[in-house]
């Protein structure tokens, strides 16, 4: 009976190393578990580290911005139309830009484009939002205090009723009446005009709109 017991003593004694080896294997595994784990977060910590702050280096290069980013000049053709021959920059920026022409054909600008579904302001806009609607495919008509006010009122109707298109006042420009598009530009003598309408036709939405399709709601407004 003795022998049985001391056999009974034995087998449990045996069962229970095996217990504790099996929980020191576990231990073990969770160890290594824990150490990749922490190892796969701080790789992961230090390659979004990396990838923020070049994120925030090219976004703040854009800040600086002062010029517009454009260099080059308008040349005229045949149709009256001045074309910008050389670059205009696309950066968005926060700071004010000083545009080589009024009102601008292009150039870095502000990320918030005016509402241009055929808005029509009666105070001047901020060149940097305007010039985004341009990007977006945008016919922006400009006038000064010597445009008559009866071709004011015409050109703000046919704005009105023309989706990508928007209108405001702007006395810094030489000319009565302006008709801006992303890179093109040219004056016209009234609302009748008959470039107006040409003008309208071919650059609404037209071939040197860089980002065609773009929203022309959702921005600003006055």
């Amino acid at each position: 009976m003795g022998s049985a017991k001391k056999s009974s003593n034995t087998a449990r004694q045996a069962r229970i190393a095996e217990m504790r080896r099996a929980e020191e294997a576990r231990n073990r595994r969770n160890r290594i578990l824990t150490i990749t784990l922490s190892t796969v977060v701080v790789a992961g910590l230090v390659v979004g580290g990396v990838f923020l702050v070049r994120s925030q280096t090219d976004d703040s290069s854009g800040d600086t911005a002062s010029d517009g980013k454009t260099s080059g000049k308008f040349e005229t053709g045949a149709d009256g139309v001045r074309t910008w021959k050389g670059d205009l920059g696309r950066n968005h920026v926060t700071k004010k830009v000083t545009y080589p022409v009024e009102p601008p054909v292009g150039g870095d600008h502000n990320q918030v484009w005016m509402n241009c579904n055929g808005d029509v302001y009666t105070k001047p806009l901020n060149n940097e939002n305007a010039v985004h609607s341009l990007e977006h495919g945008a016919v922006w008509v400009t006038y000064t205090d010597k445009a008559p006010e009866a071709d004011v009122e015409k050109l703000a109707a046919k704005v009105k009723k023309t989706p990508y298109s928007l209108m405001s006042p702007d006395d810094k420009q030489k000319d009565p009446i302006v008709l801006s598009a992303w890179g093109h530009q040219r004056t016209v003598t009234g609302a009748d005009d008959p470039n107006v309408d040409k003008f309208f036709e071919k650059f609404v939405q037209g071939q040197q709109t860089p980002e065609p399709g773009a929203a022309c709601t959702n921005g600003l407004s006055q």
